[in-house]
């Protein structure tokens, strides 16, 4: 089918990709010249303007939205408000609050435009794996995109969860549930890495738990990635940013009266790194495994005089 892309990053780039290698129709746009001339490498059609995107849809037409999460997707929103039409579906698959969704699905129904909220995972290794996808809206704006997030996601990989609000917020809580499994790895390999007596070869045991542990993960995969000698970990600064879904996990969980001990202690600790802990093992991994499956930036010590 046709969709158009807004942010070309690191995922929205990949995902448009991915999207025209499965026979898609695919137009992208970015208010960022490089990164259209980036997409207009793979042969695939970019706009200069959000008017020229919409002008190149048939209706109905299919809008993804894979900007920042707050202001610049509000904008985006705004603006789609007054370029689409009747029956016209727009997807918002970046990191938004759950609640923005209501405010987002009541703005586009008042001129009978869909939403729908996609929580994606997956990072900068989807383009080769596909996108975990977590799908909310109503079932009938649901069906119209489903083919787009059927190719994106790998088989298994997608569900319509719930009604709007719904994808964004087990996207949420997806993303909490991540503090918490990566604070237990950074922990125990710290610890590790602490008893000296034992010699131990870090990067060795993160490769053999991949194999029938009971602790394998995705996530310990890319930690024997970080701790490859030519991955330079003992480079990296332990500064760990937060990028918003932690936090706002926490606090759902405050206002529900739930109790999430391991996810909250595990931003707290992001939150030391940003301080004084930027020299310890387990920052350093976080920063590393944020690296790995994100594309986010790590932050390289700098040797004396350089």
């Amino acid at each position: 089918m046709q969709i158009a892309m807004i942010g070309l990053g690191k995922m929205g780039a990949n995902m448009c990709r991915r999207l025209v290698d499965a026979g898609h129709d695919v137009i992208g746009f970015d208010i960022n010249e490089a990164s259209r001339k980036s997409l207009e490498a793979y042969s695939i059609k970019t706009a200069a303007t959000m008017e020229e995107m919409v002008a190149y849809l048939k209706p109905p037409r299919a809008v993804w939205v894979m900007v920042p999460a707050g202001t610049p997707t509000d904008e985006t929103i705004e603006k789609l408000l007054n370029l689409l039409s009747e029956d016209d579906v727009v997807i918002d698959g970046g990191n938004s609050n759950y609640k923005t969704a209501f405010t987002y699905k009541e703005q586009l129904g008042s001129k009978k435009i869909g939403f729908v909220d996609a929580g994606t995972s997956g990072g900068v290794w989807g383009l080769e794996n596909g996108y975990c996808l977590m799908v909310g809206g109503d079932r009938e704006e649901v069906k119209k995109v489903e083919p787009i997030f059927e190719t994106l996601a790998p088989e298994g990989g997608y569900a319509h969860v719930g009604p709007p609000g719904a994808g964004h917020f087990v996207k949420m809580v997806h993303n909490g549930i991540e503090y918490g499994l990566m604070q237990a790895y950074a922990e125990g390999f710290e610890l590790m890495d602490a008893a000296k007596e034992f010699d131990l070869d870090l990067h060795q045991i993160a490769s053999i738990w991949r194999y029938g542990s009971v602790v394998r993960s995705w996530l310990l995969e890319l930690a024997e990635i970080a701790l490859r000698k030519e991955s330079h970990f003992e480079a990296i600064e332990g500064h760990v940013v937060d990028s918003g879904e932690g936090r706002w996990t926490v606090e759902e969980a405050i206002e529900r009266g739930v109790p999430l001990e391991v996810i909250s202690l595990s931003l707290y600790r992001r939150f030391s790194s940003q301080r004084d802990g930027q020299m310890a093992f387990s920052n350093k991994l976080l920063a590393a495994l944020r690296n790995q499956f994100g594309g986010h930036a790590v932050e390289m010590f700098k040797e004396e005089g350089k």
